[in-house]
Formats: structure tokens, C-alpha cells, sequence
């Protein structure tokens, strides 16, 4: 029998590259979606990632085989403690996209924020406030500055993740008073996000360092019987072009990319973090002390990782409007115990 040439599709997504080391640990977000509202609310929130568990939950999706019935459902959980709004930004329509217009900051911010800023020592928050009223005709956005509070959750860290989070729904007067009122304030999950919503998650995955091209692009690893190499790839291109073309699968850096989970189901919120903290805490992480999200499946990240949540940029068509009944909630060890 002659040689049967194997044809196969290529092997990894191209739409990732540069497969680096993502910048910073937390995720940023470049795309805020425009929401129909009458009055303005905040498009996002930061959380802590804590761990998995599992869940029991009455089935509400009508097509589901198990509508009505009690399913099983993994489900991580992330702790939500309130954030501060230190100040808002203005921005302006530009060629080169949005562009920074003028920002107020509050007059007292907390001492937590010298951590991770360099502050004045006062601000002139009412000459901030004329300016931007001032260039409102100008303004097509404007996004809240928000510090996390990691101090009020059970991980060992003090420094907070400053953040901006963009205002959606009304008109941009109203976005305005709005965030005239929001300032200085601290904002909770329950006043951004409701149970049952779906959310789109982003973080930074778990880095996985230096990968072979089998595991880092799932080529087929080559038969045991071949010389040199098992887990490579057979070539590294053809003659022409000369020149080795980026498309080919080669060993290097893994995970630690920044990537969004579309159109995650929140399945609760809630105020206590015992309700949903496992016994002898979470691996790596700990007990859950305060507020805490409860979502659907698995998020990206490792634990202790902040995850930026933020309303779905294309949210299902067939999304159920209602808060899901959730029956018990498994806090049973993860090791074991």
C-alpha cells in the first residue's frame, strides 16, 4: 500500500497572540457596553477570587431536559467587599480614540489609597467640578476612580487595586449628578449587579510558565518510534518563505494571559461569607469574612487573584429575568476533612 497523506486542521487559536506574560495581575477593560436605562448605575465592580464549590439549584431554563428539577451545579465563589469611589474621569470622542478631558477626586481620601498613589495633600475638589461642568457638551463618558478594600476580606494584604469603572444609562448630565453623589462613598455588589443577572468575568489565568508545543498548542505528539523529538513538531515551515512564519507552534510562555469569560449566571449574593466559606476555609486562600458572589461554573484566575466584573457585552438572548432558588449550598472540605 502506498503513503496516505493525513490532512489535519491546524492546531491552537492564532486570535491569542502574542502568547506573553500579561502586564499587570489585573485584567483591564477596554470595551464598556452601552446599557438602556433611565437612570445612570455603574457597568462593573471588583472581587477576590476565592475557590469552587458545588450547589444545588432548581433548574429555570424552559428548554433544559431537567426544568423544574433540583441539578447539581459547580460554582465559584468570590468574595465582593465594598469598593470607594476616590474620584471620576471625563472623557472626549477623539480620532485616536477617547480622551482624557479632565478628573475630580474627593477632598479627604482614605489613608489606604497612599499605597498604592502619590496624592497631594489637599484637593480642590469644587475648581475640579466647575472644569468639568464647564466641558459637559464635550463629554461622551465618564468613569468612576475606585479603590478595592482588601483589608476586609481574609487575605493578608493591604495595598488596594485602583480601578476605572464607567457610568452607563441616562444622559451625560445625569451621569454626572451621579457621580457628583457617588463621590466619597462606598458602593456594594448588591447596588451594581442583581441575582439571577448574567456578567461577563476578566482576569489574568493561571500562569503555567515554560510549555512544549503539545501542551501549549495541542499538536499531535509524533510516533514513539521516530528519532529525535516525540513531543516537537515534524517541520518547522516550507523552503519559501525563508523565514520561520509566526503561525508555527513553538514552546514558550503559558498561561498569565488576560482573557473574558462571557455571560456568567450570578447564582447568589450574599452579606455572610460563613454561608459559603468550606470547612477549614478555601485552599490558598482561606475563609471568606465578609459579602460574596456566587457564580456559575469556573471563572479565570487563581485564588486570591482580583477578577474585574463588569454587565455582558452580548448577553443571551434567551436570559431569564429571575433570581435562581438555590437549595443548599455544599461547604463540605475540599481536602478532605
Amino acid at each position: 500500500m502506498g503513503h496516505r497523506k493525513v490532512h489535519a486542521p491546524r492546531h491552537g487559536s492564532l486570535a491569542y497572540l502574542p502568547r506573553k506574560r500579561a502586564k499587570n495581575p489585573e485584567a483591564r477593560i477596554r470595551y464598556w457596553p452601552e446599557i438602556k436605562s433611565d437612570s445612570p448605575k455603574l457597568l462593573g465592580f471588583a472581587a477576590y477570587k476565592a475557590g469552587m464549590t458545588y450547589i444545588f439549584t432548581i433548574e429555570d431554563k424552559k428548554r433544559s431536559p431537567h426544568f423544574g428539577k433540583e441539578v447539581m451545579k459547580a460554582v465559584t465563589v468570590l468574595e465582593t467587599p465594598p469598593i470607594i469611589i476616590c474620584g471620576f474621569k471625563t472623557y472626549m470622542k477623539t480620532p485616536y480614540g477617547l480622551q482624557n478631558i479632565s478628573e475630580v477626586w474627593m477632598k479627604n481620601p482614605p489613608v489606604i489609597l497612599n499605597r498604592a498613589l502619590i496624592l497631594p495633600e489637599n484637593f480642590d475638589t469644587d475648581a475640579m467640578l466647575e472644569k468639568v461642568e464647564k466641558n459637559l457638551d464635550q463629554t461622551i463618558a465618564i468613569r468612576v476612580v475606585t479603590a478595592t478594600q482588601p483589608s476586609q476580606t481574609g487575605l493578608a494584604k493591604k495595598k488596594p487595586e485602583i480601578s476605572e469603572i464607567q457610568i452607563g444609562g441616562g444622559n451625560i448630565q445625569q451621569q454626572f449628578e451621579y457621580a457628583k453623589k457617588l463621590l466619597g462613598k462606598t458602593i456594594t455588589l448588591e447596588e451594581v449587579f442583581k441575582e439571577g443577572q448574567y456578567i461577563d468575568v476578566a482576569g489574568i489565568t493561571v500562569g503555567k510558565g515554560y510549555q512544549g508545543p503539545v501542551k501549549r498548542w495541542g499538536v499531535t505528539k509524533l510516533q514513539h518510534k521516530g528519532r529525535k523529538t516525540k513531543r516537537g513538531i515534524a517541520t518547522l515551515g516550507p523552503w519559501n518563505p525563508h523565514h520561520l512564519m509566526y503561525s508555527v507552534a513553538r514552546a514558550g510562555q503559558m498561561g498569565y494571559h488576560q482573557r473574558i469569560e462571557y455571560n456568567k449566571r450570578i447564582m447568589k449574593i450574599g452579606k455572610d461569607g460563613k454561608e459559603a466559606t468550606v470547612k477549614g476555609g478555601f485552599i490558598r486562600y482561606g475563609e471568606v469574612k465578609g459579602s460574596y458572589v456566587i457564580i456559575e461554573g469556573s471563572v479565570p484566575g487563581t485564588e486570591k487573584r482580583q477578577l474585574r466584573l463588569r454587565v455582558p457585552a452580548r448577553p443571551p438572548t434567551d436570559a431569564i429575568d429571575a433570581s435562581p432558588q438555590v437549595t443548599y449550598i455544599s461547604i463540605e472540605s475540599t481536602q478532605g476533612k
